[in-house]
């Protein structure tokens, strides 16, 4: 790690277990003041009523943040039944209520319509830009605020547990899913109300609890006399976040023509067939990411890392 005038060039990506009463935002700026780090950015925001799983990435890992947001999520969740909010959480203002309380029976017959390719209104209270605002801003201003519905992915919803007024599910879910809208239509269609009283996300593409450090332990870390190096044995390496997409190693000379925005011929037998986005290392390290089209490679990303 080399310091330069606004901060270490530092690349790579930490797992922070986000707590509850902290903005993502908030997070990423204690843990690049932590770090010390020159560029930092966050991979799916939580919100501050949330916790677990934020992934931050430092320096070049930047590049790789659309990789990890297309990822599968997975959330545990607590709905209380009988009040809805406008904000879906325990955060905003009760707007309906119900007396109605759902049976575990009627519970599980609903979830399989909440499975699979559902059309899903986000809160209102979301960050989803309206005309270069968001939603959540002009909310908070007391406009109304329409939102258009959305196709989302639940890939799995299951309930965890439920007394007479609340219930716990886990989700795992694709890219742009609200939980918090989850429990809002889930609510609804069980002929009453919810809304979300505790979140905690546990997994976010390849990155889950068993990757996590709180902000105490960095802190801790920080303060420790093994400091610096110790925060940089925290970091999983840039390549992690694009485990889901293929890799392919080229030649010294072929990575000399990518890396100074060329493309590649790919000829031989072993030449790839497919198409489509890839990492690419040359020498076992990572220096880009590509495009394969019609047996060319073409860079799209350069990845400025220690090759040594």
């Amino acid at each position: 790690m080399s310091r330069r005038k606004k901060g270490l060039d530092i690349s790579g990506w930490l797992v922070l277990d986000k707590p509850v009463g902290v903005a993502s935002t908030q997070a990423v700026s204690k843990c690049r003041w932590i770090y010390q780090a020159k560029k930092a950015g966050h991979a799916g925001t939580l919100d501050p009523l949330a916790s677990g799983i934020l992934p931050i990435a430092f320096g070049e890992a930047t590049k790789t943040v659309p990789f990890v947001m297309d990822g599968r999520k997975i959330y545990r969740f607590e709905v209380t039944w009988g009040v809805e909010t406008n904000t879906d959480d325990t955060e905003g203002e009760a707007v309906a209520t119900s007396d109605v309380r759902p049976s575990q029976e009627a519970i599980l017959a609903l979830l399989p319509s909440f499975r699979g390719a559902i059309e899903q209104v986000p809160p209102q209270f979301s960050a989803i830009k309206i005309d270069g605002q968001r939603a959540y801003d002009l909310a908070r201003d007391g406009e109304e605020v329409e939102l258009a519905a959305r196709t989302i992915e639940v890939h799995r919803l299951d309930l965890i547990e439920a007394d007479a007024d609340k219930a716990v599910f886990e989700a795992e879910t694709g890219k742009g899913a609200y939980v918090r809208a989850l429990a809002r239509d889930m609510g609804r269609a069980l002929g009453t109300r919810g809304h979300v009283t505790a979140l905690r996300r546990t997994a976010v593409g390849g990155f889950t609890e068993d990757d996590a450090i709180s902000l105490d332990e960095l802190e801790r870390l920080r303060q420790g006399a093994g400091g610096e190096q110790e925060l940089a044995e925290c970091l999983l390496p840039v390549e992690t976040a694009l485990d889901d997409i293929p890799a392919l190693a080229v030649s010294q000379a072929e990575a000399a023509r990518l890396l100074n925005g060329q493309p590649v011929l790919l000829r031989g037998r072993d030449a790839p067939t497919y198409q489509g986005s890839v990492s690419v290392t040359a020498g076992g390290a990572l220096i880009a990411l590509a495009e394969i089209d019609r047996g060319e490679l073409h860079p799209r990303r350069i990845f400025h890392l220690d090759r040594a």
